[in-house]
């Protein structure tokens, strides 16, 4: 018998012997009198054994079957091979009608042999960040490159942002080939168009937010600062705030959020056999509204902080990627192997020849020409991509070109 037992025992042949009132032994069990009565009488009924418990030895009723246990050790080891826990039993509650707990599934995996997916490392003391009181006062955007399709496709980066006072998964989030300024700012625009501008962006110090090369043109060293990115160039714009993070953990709940994503959509994708970027960008979009009923919070502060773009600037103007250019003689204009060609005004002007203008390369693949802020030229083209030839390859050209126009100023002053 155990310890409790032994002293109920104690207890009752004490009261046998009138050594103590059965409001004392009530007391000193921890038990009501009615109670105490009860257990005093199957001891002098059966012996020793009668402070034994009822159910001892017997199964509980709402104990798991073997073949509802069978079952979900067979789901896990085939269909959801490589889920984690809560994941896992949200399926098996949603999608195969078994009511069961996390607990209960966890005890099962375990005593099969069934270990966590994911490894999980020591926890290290940092501190805590508070979030922010009202959404759209600050955004946290990163991609995340990582073997998403598990080998069944290629590799691809995941882009997308993330609301700090809510942890909503802001619309905009898509697969790319690689961490990019067209992905960036795909993000931005479906932010703005869908929800407002917001008042801040945090992001680290990628290539494409913000310069990391030490080369100054001329035109640089002549106004005493460098040109933004084209990214940078676009929050300007539209009036948001850049803070730059100076490690991955500074950013914890985007970095959190693609931990959960890795884990979890990298399973849904698994589950329905997706081999390409087009079949995972559909099954993206249709985990994010999942994921933000789920995980988003609800601000401490009801009224939002997102607001409406600055007059005279437009989602789709500020992010695209924008050039300057000089007008050649036969009123064109070349963007890397695109000749574009400004039309007569009919409103004065002769020629726009050797004129400055700002080149518009949009989202949707058109091309406008900017002349004192008036559009005078407009043309439609394949939208602007990550791929050989697109504008990371373009970025590359533009930076070329400016080092050989430097290079040559600087040996003909030498000469």
């Amino acid at each position: 018998m155990s310890t409790k037992q032994w002293r109920r025992l104690e207890v009752v042949e004490r009261l046998q012997r009138r050594e103590m009132t059965l409001a004392q032994g009530a007391v000193a069990l921890g038990l009501s009198k009615r109670q105490v009565r009860r257990i005093a009488k199957r001891v002098r009924e059966e012996g020793q054994s009668g402070v034994v418990h009822r159910n001892r030895g017997r199964a509980p009723r709402h104990r798991t079957t073997e073949l509802v246990r069978n079952r979900v050790l067979e789901l896990r080891r085939t269909k959801y091979d490589g889920f984690n826990d809560q994941h896992f039993t949200e399926k098996l509650v949603e999608v195969e009608g078994l009511m069961i707990s996390r607990a209960t599934v966890q005890r099962m995996l375990r005593a099969a042999g069934i270990g966590s997916p994911r490894k999980r490392r020591a926890s290290k003391h940092r501190r805590r960040r508070d979030r922010r009181l009202r959404a759209g006062e600050l955004i946290l955007w990163d991609g995340s490159r990582h073997d998403w399709l598990e080998g069944r496709g290629p590799k691809m980066c995941l882009m997308g942002a993330i609301d700090d006072a809510t942890g909503e998964v802001l619309g905009g989030a898509h697969f790319v080939d690689q961490e990019c300024t067209v992905g960036y700012l795909h993000v931005l625009r479906e932010i703005v168009m869908r929800k407002g501008v917001p008042v801040s962006a945090y992001m680290d110090m990628h290539g494409a937010l913000r310069r990391n090369d030490k080369h100054w043109t001329v035109e640089e060293q002549l106004a005493g600062r460098r040109e933004p990115t084209q990214v940078n160039r676009a929050l300007g714009e539209l009036g948001i705030q850049t803070i730059y993070a100076l490690s991955p953990q500074a950013k914890g709940r985007v970095e959190r959020l693609w931990g959960t994503l890795q884990d979890r959509l990298v399973s849904e994708m698994r589950l329905r056999h997706v081999t390409t970027a087009l079949e995972a960008n559909k099954v993206l979009t249709q985990y994010v509204e999942e994921h933000n009923a789920r995980f988003a919070l609800r601000a401490q502060d009801p009224n939002a902080a997102w607001r409406a773009c600055p007059a005279g600037t437009s989602a789709d103007e500020a992010c695209a990627l924008q050039y300057a250019r000089q007008v050649a003689n036969n009123n064109t204009v070349r963007i890397g192997k695109t000749v574009i060609d400004i039309p007569k005004n009919t409103g004065g002007r002769a020629t726009y020849a050797r004129a400055r203008v700002v080149v518009r390369h949009m989202l949707d693949g058109s091309y406008s020409v900017y002349f004192a802020g008036e559009k005078i030229a407009q043309v439609r083209s394949m939208p602007p991509t990550t791929a050989v030839g697109g504008p990371r390859s373009l970025e590359a050209w533009e930076r070329r070109r400016n080092k050989q126009i430097a290079r040559k100023r600087t040996d003909s002053l030498s000469r």
